[in-house]
């Protein structure tokens, strides 16, 4: 029984089988001032011919292939049929995994107008930094618009893009580095330039403590408004080099009386409603403060 087994099993890791498996769809060779809509999903299910073994191999490991569609013919109809690309999408994939269906065969598309428009460019990052360390300014796109191409429908949605992830670890120093724009998986439209110079200023940090004076807000229905304590501290971190730039004055600190008045609080919470660019409050105290009313 165990002999058969194993012979059965070389067997079948050593024939050539059919395998089906899903696939994502790009597209290359897009016809020049024609916009379009696909009219199906971009994931089709390709059906090749591969060894046994590599199904085996397929199944331990599963992935999702992507293979690229060429829309050269969209200049005459406004279909593409796959069983006319077989070998263009054989091309690429290795020699000894042969694609012989596509499902759908037909990709439909539906044309529109096509227009243009310039969105700004909107940087994205995950970084971590070194301790003490963190961005001190405005982070830079150069250039600050590109050009979007499309369907006059896809397009005016279209309020901004994003770049690929800028990632980093340990950071204690400006970053200067090329991000390519994420499209976000709209392939019917074309970018210009498709990628944007990224500049973001690094710096070393420090804690800094400043008194914010309270102001009381919706107050105006009473003779007087007293909170106590008046002022509260706020623990904040700055960049070294504007350690001096922000004082108290550069906050704002406000506690509101409709707090009180719709849900009879025993203590008013307080909240910065202005803070300087680019500084992080650690703390503030008292979060909660005590009052006194004369109507």
């Amino acid at each position: 029984m165990g002999i058969s087994f194993v012979a059965w099993l070389l067997f079948a890791v050593s024939t050539v089988q059919n395998y089906t498996i899903n696939a994502g769809i790009s597209y290359v060779n897009i016809p020049e001032k024609k916009a379009f809509h696909p009219l199906q999903s971009d994931t089709v299910s390709i059906r090749m011919k591969i060894s046994g073994w590599k199904i085996f191999m397929k199944r331990l490991h599963p992935d999702t292939p992507h293979i690229q569609v060429d829309l050269s013919g969209l200049k005459t109809r406004n279909f593409i049929v796959f069983t006319n690309q077989l070998g263009y999408i054989n091309r690429q994939f290795p020699v000894d995994n042969q694609v012989v269906a596509v499902s759908p065969d037909t990709l439909f598309f539906d044309f529109s107008k096509q227009t243009q428009r310039k969105v700004p460019v909107r940087p994205v990052y995950n970084m971590q930094f070194k301790k003490q360390y963190g961005i001190i300014g405005d982070t830079r796109a150069n250039p600050e618009y590109v050009t979007v191409t499309g369907p006059l429908e896809d397009v005016a949605n279209i309020d901004f893009l994003e770049t690929d992830t800028i990632k980093g670890t340990n950071v204690g120093a400006d970053i200067r580095t090329v991000a390519y724009l994420n499209k976000h998986q709209k392939n019917n439209i074309t970018i210009y330039p498709t990628f944007s110079e990224i500049s973001i200023p690094v710096g070393e940090i420090t804690e800094k403590v400043v008194e914010v004076p309270l102001k009381v807000e919706n107050a105006s229905r009473y003779t007087s408004v007293r909170t106590l304590p008046s002022k509260v501290k706020v623990v904040f971190l700055v960049s070294l080099k504007d350690y001096n730039k922000w004082s108290s004055r550069d906050f704002e600190a406000i506690v509101d009386m409709e707090n009180w008045e719709k849900n009879k609080v025993q203590s008013l919470p307080v909240i910065l409603t202005k803070t300087p660019d680019y500084s992080q409050v650690i703390s503030v105290e008292p979060q909660n403060v005590d009052f006194f009313v004369r109507r």
